[in-house]
């Protein structure tokens, strides 16, 4: 079984180390705004950010790649990691990307599918060895078609969290759900060669330019899971389409007074709050040992 530091070295030889940076989603930016919850929020958990009550929240839009140099016309997986502070001064993360479903069921094969990805003249090869072993991956790959479009911008995509959490409510009763952020102005792509003849940071740019007319909002949705969906693969998809609005996310401005000095700032999944629990999801675990070790060497500069 892999470990936590054999992704970490993966992920650096797929996309080189950059010392200072993320391991994955190496390029990012950061924003200050705010989520209010819906009523029905409060029926499905008692967490404290679901009581209607805006509370303020940090994002971070990013590409998924492991360089912070790369161009936002490459197709890719985007980002959309999300840190609300509640009352009690304590935070809790929502960590979502523009692809449906995870790569892979395991740790094992998300490391296999990040070596696989490294460019060489046996990368068609690697690949078809990681499908082989990793039969789950064909179950995605409409449903991860997507991922690979390009936004017109941050704004203009749907991100979605991968991995269920199961929420409690007040009452002591439960369910399962996936979290899923849509923007409240719709979602809208560019071709390969528009996006080409783009600046390289066209998706911030956009983005900071719809910011300055007004707040840029999505919809925060849960999908709940039905009898027979599973809450430990993130590779497989929900039958269920059920749906709740949880609440809006209204992102206000730039930030600019974090991570700076130092400071470093980890949006984890595993981060969550009384009224959300993380399932047994094998991934979502191993993501957050893994943005550990990432975080060690970030701090040290490594």
């Amino acid at each position: 079984m892999v470990t936590p530091e054999d992704a970490i070295a993966a992920v650096h030889d797929t996309f080189g180390a950059h010392p200072g940076y993320r391991a994955l989603h190496a390029k990012g930016f950061l924003y200050s705004g705010q989520f209010t919850a819906t009523p029905e929020a409060a029926g499905l958990s008692r967490a404290a950010h679901f009581d209607g009550n805006a509370v303020p929240a940090l994002i971070r839009f990013s590409n998924g790649s492991g360089d912070p140099e790369a161009a936002d016309s490459r197709p890719t997986v985007r980002g959309m990691a999300v840190k609300l502070t509640l009352p009690d001064g304590s935070t809790t993360d929502i960590s979502a990307q523009t692809a449906r479903l995870f790569v892979a069921n395991s740790p094992d094969g998300f490391v296999e599918f990040v070596r696989a990805a490294k460019p060489s003249a046996a990368s068609g090869y690697r690949f078809a060895k990681f499908a082989a072993r990793n039969p789950e991956v064909f179950r995605g790959l409409r449903q991860n078609a997507v991922a690979a479009k390009i936004p017109a911008g941050y704004s203009t995509v749907e991100y979605h969290a991968l991995h269920a959490f199961r929420f409690v409510n007040a009452a002591g009763e439960s369910r399962y759900v996936r979290y899923h952020w849509i923007p409240v102005d719709g979602e809208e792509f560019v071709s390969l060669l528009a996006a080409r003849s783009k600046p390289r940071d066209f998706l911030t740019e956009e983005f900071d330019s719809r910011l300055a007319r007004g707040p840029v909002r999505f919809k925060l949705q849960t999908q709940l899971a039905g009898p027979d969906d599973s809450s430990v693969d993130p590779s497989a998809p929900w039958s269920s389409d059920e749906r709740v609005d949880l609440g809006t996310l209204e992102i206000t401005g730039i930030e600019t007074e974090r991570e700076r000095d130092g400071e470093v700032i980890v949006f984890d999944p595993m981060n969550v709050t009384d009224g959300i629990e993380p399932s047994d999801d094998p991934v979502l675990h191993f993501r957050s040992k893994a943005y550990s070790i990432s975080v060690g060497l970030r701090i040290k500069g490594a």
